[in-house]
């Protein structure tokens, strides 16, 4: 006898409420029903909007050493479900449960960075030309904060905004992409059991054109915090024009491969970027550039990687990949290949959908040679488990092809020539560039955000840059009389 999927909840001033109108969460790997979701309403987004601005002067004016400790407290909560949460986020992501179990590690690690950040942050007191004048800084929260998450890290990048967001003294709307909201719940639920005040964070689920939107556009909302596709981070600046933003958008970021480079590691990199996550990071290698007298071992090279990947059910031991998360993805990695192909790109392995393994949404790794400019795999952001190659002449062509993108979000470059190297990294606008080592590099304490004049976004989280950036600085001046 089957039992009935659980039907999940909002969490809204502290209470759990469900939707008269739901929506089915799957399982990417079987297609299974994992639950039904709330489909929230604009009304529904808006009294989480109220709960949280009834809550947020409360919450900010707890002392900063409780505030820490409040993170330090839900960082054990998410340790102590790991297990659990980790599973969940596998079943319904679709990444390898050793993968997921590492995600939400770094999501508790996340809080606790917080917390020991938040402890360390300062004013200043500002010389004046006014003798009779003293001047200093103080960091206060902005108020109500929305945050919009995406489902290719839905626990990891969640945190890289709650977690600071609490930690500075923010009340929080949270609304967690509809494909990934039941480890939402799991998520929420651990900071529940911390025992976070109620109405400082809400989650709210549902399709963003409603509820994402509403809390945008809504003016109790003091800044927004997003990270999702290039497309929607537009749509969102636009209405939310005048709040304080960060916006982590996509990326298509090039790894460039000089014939001085060391081979090996430079195609462990490009397949490691290209795999992990069957490639839904933003950071991913969107792209490989390598010089046409390496081009032949490189390509062979990352094709060995890309053979040794063991494609299946994210919850089996051994598998190294697991499906995609969404048709819509899917389609799209699927049109960028066919597109190459047709155009002449060589397909050296992969390029196929594998619905015998479970569902149609498990891709092969798939490596493409010969690609040129003109084609979608080049000029858009694939998001899937592709490496495609294309092979320049001259130092001169390489860095005409890296710079011919919109995007500028993450870069490698591989060469022993330091001095080049360097010269590459000041001249590519992009946020992040890493030099012999992968695109996908990055730690929670470091800046990461796309270049300006690109498509890759606004602003850096990271450490003590996203603490800054959700807090309001102020200047003060007293009279000495």
């Amino acid at each position: 006898m089957s039992r009935e999927p659980p039907t999940y909840a909002n969490c809204i001033g502290g209470a759990w409420e469900r939707e008269p109108d739901t929506m089915p969460a799957r399982n990417p790997a079987t297609g299974e029903t994992l639950g039904l979701l709330p489909r929230s309403s604009r009304e529904t987004a808006g009294r989480a909007v109220a709960a949280a601005k009834a809550a947020a002067a409360g919450w900010a004016a707890r002392p900063v050493w409780e505030r820490a400790a409040m993170c330090i407290a839900i960082g054990s909560a998410i340790d102590e479900r790991r297990s659990r949460i980790a599973r969940t986020l596998s079943e319904e992501q679709g990444k390898p449960l050793a993968e997921a179990t590492g995600e939400v590690a770094k999501a508790a690690d996340g809080f606790r960075l917080a917390a020991e950040l938040v402890r360390q942050m300062r004013g200043e007191t500002i010389p004046t030309e006014d003798a009779g004048k003293f001047v200093m800084t103080i960091r206060q929260p902005r108020g109500v904060y929305a945050v919009i998450t995406p489902w290719n890290f839905p626990v990891n990048i969640p945190v890289e905004y709650l977690a600071p967001g609490l930690a500075t003294g923010n009340a929080i709307v949270w609304v967690p992409a509809p494909t990934t909201s039941v480890v939402a719940v799991s998520l929420m639920q651990a900071i529940e059991a911390a025992g976070l005040p109620p109405g400082v964070l809400n989650l709210v689920i549902g399709e963003g054109a409603a509820v994402g939107d509403e809390i945008v556009v809504h003016p109790d909302t003091h800044g927004i915090g997003f990270t999702g596709s290039a497309a929607t981070g537009r749509r969102i600046a636009e209405r939310g024009a005048g709040k304080p933003m960060l916006l982590e958008l996509g990326g298509n970021g090039p790894v460039i491969v000089y014939d001085d480079a060391d081979i090996d590691r430079a195609a462990a990199a490009a397949a490691g970027g290209a795999f992990f996550n069957a490639g839904q990071v933003c950071a991913a290698t969107g792209r490989v550039l390598v010089h046409q007298r390496v081009a032949e071992p490189f390509v062979d090279k990352v094709v060995e990687h890309a053979r040794a990947v063991v494609l299946g059910d994210p919850l089996h031991q051994g598998t190294t990949m697991g499906p995609l998360n969404n048709p819509k993805v899917a389609a799209k990695i699927a049109e960028h290949v066919e597109d190459a192909v047709a155009r002449g790109a060589r397909l050296h392995v992969g390029g196929r959908k594998r619905p015998d393994l479970g569902s149609d949404l498990y891709f092969e790794p798939t490596v493409l040679s010969g690609v040129t400019r003109e084609m979608k795999i080049n000029r858009e952001e694939t998001f899937g488990p592709v490496v495609p190659v294309l092979s320049f002449r001259d130092d001169a062509e390489a860095l005409d092809l890296a710079l011919d993108s919109e995007y500028g979000l993450s870069v490698g470059v591989f060469s022993r020539d330091t001095s080049r190297a360097l010269r590459v990294a000041e001249a590519i606008p992009a946020g992040i560039v890493n030099i012999n080592g992968p695109s996908t590099y990055w730690e929670l304490h470091l800046p990461f955000g796309g270049g300006s004049g690109t498509r890759s976004g606004v602003g850096r989280l990271g450490g003590k840059l996203t603490l800054e950036a959700m807090t309001e600085l102020k200047m003060i001046s007293l009279h000495r009389g």
